[in-house]
């Protein structure tokens, strides 16, 4: 068949076809006003029976109008026509034009059918697998006729192979359909279909580059192809990442066809992109939102069982709220997507408009079916978490984030991250301890993950001023999650005190941009700036903190009532106990059994030395609230801070059995009581050690039984390190004889070391003054005073604020041994200073005045034994006046009328005689010592004296030598000054004899003894005179040019002279300047003329040259 018999409307004028009947008959079809009804024309063409074109263009035209059917009706038509008439040769294009519509349907058709839609139900239409597999049959029917009818024209191979070819690419058999492009291409390189189909498959391939040419050549073969080749230059340009030019191509496509959508939804896809972009102002998100929804409307009512268009427009209904038209537009895009990547799109959008809308079973199911679909995909796997969660399923919420974010194929999602972590870290029935300490550390283990992120992004765009490397920010919804910060800190809080307190500041920083600040929140952090001591810092966020908390609504009484009890512990923590006690009154005003504000208000009576008003405060909590172990717990300390150990002894006792046998502040003070009473006995019969060993075993029964509790209590830690360090079961518990052991001190010092050890770890986990206080012990112990000393003031300063007795008298304890051991009255003088303080505390304990007289004592003991070299006459006399006050103290104690006292009557009558001798001996101390300090002083006064003579004597020399250098340098100056003016003069005589001719005789010689080299006579030669006046040779004049100052010039002169005077003088310098060794100078030579004394005045002058630097006189030449 001819190409030309495909085209028979190019014989007819317009866009018409004239159809020729039986007759001389000819009926004109005009093609623009085809309607969906083909009966007429199909009864035109059944009784005309023209030519295999003329049905093929018909149908087509009614194919290109999109009335599918009409054309399917006319194609079928045209193959029964065919059949009958046995023109078989035609019936391959037909089944051609059959396929191709099937194609078109199959384009509309939904891939899948949705049986369980609520809104966009097409149970009734044929799948587009049908469509398929029915253009498969025609496809084959059209072969098998190409066959059977001999030989077919290379129109209908092109047109059969086309067909075909774009087949294959619609069922995705990507190699088949390119062999068979390349077929068609190879006929015909210059066919657009062909052309446009390979460079899809290219484009699929991720053949970018290629696939654009392919388009290119597309558009500059026909402008107005369709498809529009613009479309896949954009697609092609936008992977490659020039996305302004793609833009610049699909805004070309839409100009040139505006009724095509492919362009209109690309646009408006990019615009709804950009409306999400973080960096944009809030105007131009919500300008670029309406011009994108405004394009994928277009795009949508352009082809609505377009997939993309439906997706994109049903993401618009949802942010608008518009459940019902975004849940049919979901269903659209999952029946009729045509990639996975959009169906789980679909699914994901109808889950989330079920979720909405409360359906959670529909939600599951569409979140799963996403999650099935694309393991990958985030929001699939959070959605489906979410559903889960919302079926109290939690461990299987865990399953499905941890798979999507673990190997083997681990996914990036923060979002996922955070929600993985946080579901981690809420507890969960049924886990163990252990394992929910394995839960938390994963927890922190994904925290640190997504803030490591947030924080790398943060740091590379604060020195690049944007993010390196073209990573994408991390999403602001989890950056700016309040709630994720909150738990974090939570996590954090009992581990690292700073990031929690960092946290919570970027969490308040986060509430305050938003406009409204959470009362809980300042509260929060507040507490953590309390814990670090920052008491200013805390007191200003709890008082803000108070100040918001009534807009809270009904969580306002109990947030407020929270931050006013930590208010006032604020308050006392600054030493403001009136703020704290009115604050507390406050509480218990509105909360009459608020307990723990009946502690404080205790605890504050007790430090005010009211311990009896804190004592009846405490036991009417005790009637309202017995079971309470907060307040049993603080009860038993006030009881053992009072030293009523009987009945703290009875009241824990009463809690262990009677309430929580398990309570570990119990177990730790029944642990220390019975220490206590074990190390105060002091019977030393055989049932008393018997008794002492059993409460010291079960101490540390008590304390291990804490520990197995609470293995991180550091309370009974120390309790058993204490009971190592003091040998609490060894020698202290009566284990061994009374008396020290031969190895005793070798023993406690291990124990001590052993001891250390634990107080070093307890020390890194508690801070507390007592752990410092016991380390203090050990090294005391260990005889490290230096160091014990540390331990005791970090524990006083630090903790106490020097007002802990028991560690002043600690301090003045080991200050006196080191005295004693290094025979220093500095030393005994620092701990007699520490003792007043604790007197100056507690002014009534008679030990610490004891104290005080023994160290005063102690000072005076000291320095009678040290030799006079080793103390002054001042320290003596401050150490006998100790002594005399330290007499008066004993002899007060040792008359004490009280009954009982905290030291032995006798001992301290003993010190009072022992002082009385002393004070006998001090006279003769006190002579002694200003004998030795009499002498001492003498003899540095002699030494002082001598020292004095002697640098006098020094000057003096120094003086007389000076004198004489100057008088010397004032001489030769003298000297010098008259051969200068000698010399000056000579020139002036000189000059004056000198005539013309000469000076004429003498340049000429000068420039003549240039070439000559004599060896010069040294000095004063140039005065001689030959001996005998042989050869007729008379005595030379000696002649040089004057040379301004210097000492060759005065040397000049006087040469001049003595040749004047006949030689008979000597030389000026003989003294200073004969002995001189001569300078000589390899470079520069000086130039001597000499005359003799009688030749005539026109003979010529001789000239020779001399290598000295200076000339000088000798009285060689006058031999």
């Amino acid at each position: 068949m001819d190409l030309a018999d495909l085209r028979p409307w190019n014989s007819a004028p317009g866009r018409s076809i004239d159809i020729e009947l039986g007759g001389q008959e000819v009926i004109n079809i005009e093609l623009d006003t085809l309607d969906s009804n083909a009966d007429d024309v199909l009864e035109v063409l059944k009784e005309g029976q023209p030519k295999v074109a003329y049905w093929m263009r018909l149908a087509g035209e009614y194919m290109r109008r999109g009335h599918l059917d009409a054309a399917e009706k006319i194609a079928l038509s045209a193959v029964d026509s065919f059949q009958s008439s046995g023109s078989t040769s035609s019936l391959p294009s037909i089944y051609s034009l059959l396929a191709s519509i099937q194609l078109a349907k199959a384009r509309k058709a939904p891939k899948f059918k949705l049986h369980n839609a609520r809104q966009d139900i097409m149970f009734t239409e044929k799948s587009r697998d049908e469509y398929m597999r029915e253009a498969t049959q025609l496809l084959n029917h059209g072969d098998q006729a190409a066959a059977e009818g001999g030989e077919i024209s290379s129109a209908t191979k092109e047109l059969l192979l086309l067909t075909r070819a774009i087949h294959q690419l619609a069922n995705r058999s990507l190699e088949d359909a390119l062999r068979s492009f390349e077929a068609v291409l190879k006929e015909k390189p210059t066919n657009l279909i062909a052309l446009i189909g390979k460079a899809r498959i290219q484009y699929a391939r991720r053949q970018y580059a290629p696939a654009l040419k392919l388009f290119q050549q597309v558009l500059q073969s026909n402008p107005y192809c369709l498809p529009d080749p613009r479309i896949g230059i954009g697609l092609c340009l936008w992977a490659l990442n020039h996305r302004e030019k793609a833009k610049a191509a699909w805004e070309r496509s839409v100009e040139v066809n505006p009724s095509e959508w492919s362009g209109q939804l690309l646009l408006g896809l990019d615009a709804l992109n950009a409306s999400k972009n973080p960096d944009l102002s809030e105007d131009e998100r919500v300008q670029e939102l309406m011009i994108g929804s405004k394009l994928i409307e277009r795009a949508f009512n352009g082809n609505q069982r377009n997939a993309s268009a439906a997706n994109a427009l049903c993401d618009i209904f949802l942010r608008k709220g518009q459940y019902k038209r975004a849940l049919k537009l979901a269903e659209r895009t999952i029946q009729f997507a045509d990639t996975m990547a959009v169906l789980t799109d679909g699914y994901i959008r109808a889950g989330r408009v079920s979720h909405a809308e409360g359906s959670y079973s529909d939600a599951l199911k569409h979140y799963k079916q996403a999650a099935e679909g694309q393991s990958n995909n985030a929001l699939a796997a959070i959605g489906f978490a979410q559903m889960q969660l919302r079926n109290d399923e939690i461990a299987a919420a865990i399953h499905t984030l941890d798979s999507f974010l673990q190997p083997p194929n681990p996914q990036k999602s923060l979002e996922a991250t955070a929600i993985l972590a946080s579901l981690r870290l809420h507890p969960r029935p049924g886990v163990s301890s252990s394992d929910a300490a394995q839960e938390r550390a994963k927890a922190r283990e994904l925290f640190d993950r997504v803030y490591r992120t947030i924080e790398l992004y943060e740091d590379a765009a604060s020195q690049n001023g944007n993010a390196s490397r073209g990573e994408p920010p991390p999403p602001r919804v989890v950056v700016d999650d309040v709630e994720m910060h909150i738990e974090f800190s939570r996590l954090l809080q009992s581990e690292n005190l700073d990031r929690t307190g960092k946290i919570f500041r970027e969490a308040v920083r986060i509430s305050e941009e938003t406009g409204r600040v959470d009362p809980r929140l300042l509260n929060n952090l507040g507490v953590v700036s309390h814990i670090d001591s920052r008491f200013e810092e805390a007191l200003i966020m709890y008082e803000n903190a108070l100040l918001g908390a009534s807009a809270l609504g009904v969580e306002a009484e109990a947030t407020s009532t929270s931050v006013l009890y930590n208010l006032a512990r604020v308050y006392e923590d600054l030493n403001e106990d009136a703020k704290a006690m009115e604050a507390y009154e406050k509480l218990l005003d509105r909360h009459p059994e608020y307990v723990d504000a009946k502690i404080r208000r205790a605890h504050i009576l007790h430090n005010m030395h009211q311990a009896s008003e804190a004592h009846e405060l405490l036991k009417d909590s005790l009637i309202s609230q017995s079971s309470n172990l907060n307040l049993r717990a603080y009860y038993t300390y006030f009881l053992i801070q009072s030293n009523t150990w009987k009945p703290a002894w009875e009241f824990v006792y009463g809690t262990l059995h009677d309430h929580d046998k398990h309570d570990v502040y119990a177990l730790c003070a029944a642990g220390l009581l019975h220490y206590h009473q074990a190390r105060e006995n002091r019977d030393t019969s055989p049932k008393a050690l018997e008794e002492r060993r059993v409460f010291f075993r079960r101490s540390a029964e008590f304390y291990e039984k804490a520990l197995g509790l609470d293995p991180f209590c550091a309370v009974a830690a120390q309790g058993l390190a204490i009971v190592t360090a003091e040998d609490a079961l060894g020698t202290l518990g009566g284990a061994l004889p009374p008396g020290p052991a031969p190895d005793d001190a070798q023993r406690r010092a291990m124990n001590a070391r052993d001891a250390l050890e634990v107080f070093t770890k307890v020390r890194g986990s508690t801070n507390d003054g007592s752990v410092y206080v016991n380390m203090g012990h050990c090294y005391f112990v260990r005889d490290e005073f230096d160091r014990a000393i540390e331990s005791y003031e970090t524990a006083s300063q630090r903790y106490y604020g020097g007002r802990n007795i028991s560690v002043l008298l600690c301090l003045a304890r080991s200050w006196y041994i080191k005295a004693s051991n290094e025979q220093s009255f500095a030393s005994m003088t620092t701990a007699l200073q520490f003792t007043q303080k604790a007197l100056h505390i507690k002014p009534a304990d008679k030990a610490i005045v004891y104290n005080i007289a023994m160290i005063q004592q102690k000072s005076a003991e000291l320095l009678f034994s040290l030799p006079p070299a080793k103390r002054t006459l001042a320290d003596l006399e401050r150490g006998l006046a100790r002594a005399v006050h330290a007499q008066k103290m004993f002899g007060s104690l040792a008359a004490d009328p009280a009954s009982l006292v905290p030291y032995d009557r006798l001992l301290a009558e003993e010190r009072k005689k022992y002082a009385d001798s002393m004070l006998r001996r001090a006279e003769e101390h006190l002579s002694a010592q200003r004998q030795y300090e009499a002498e001492q002083a003498a003899r540095l006064e002699g030494a002082r004296q001598r020292r004095a003579t002697e640098r006098e004597r020094i000057e003096m020399l120094e003086r007389e030598r000076e004198t004489q250098l100057r008088l010397e340098a004032e001489a030769l100056a003298a000297e010098r000054a008259r051969a200068r003016r000698e010399a000056q003069q000579w020139s002036a005589d000189l000059a004056k004899n000198e005539s013309d001719e000469e000076r004429e005789t003498r340049k000429a010689r000068k420039a003549a003894s240039r070439k000559v080299k004599s060896e010069a006579p040294s000095g004063d030669e140039g005065t001689s005179t030959p001996a005998g006046g042989g050869g007729g040779a008379e005595p030379k004049k000696k002649r040089r040019k004057l040379k301004k100052g210097g000492v060759a010039s005065a040397a000049a002169s006087t040469q001049v002279s003595d040749a004047e005077d006949g030689g008979a003088g000597g030389a000026l310098f003989s003294e200073g300047e004969e002995d001189k060794p001569v300078k000589k100078r390899g470079a520069t030579r000086k130039r001597v003329s000499r005359e003799e004394d009688e030749e005539p005045a026109s003979a010529p002058r001789k000239k020779q040259y001399i290598s000295k630097e200076t000339i000088s006189d000798s009285d060689e030449d006058m031999d």
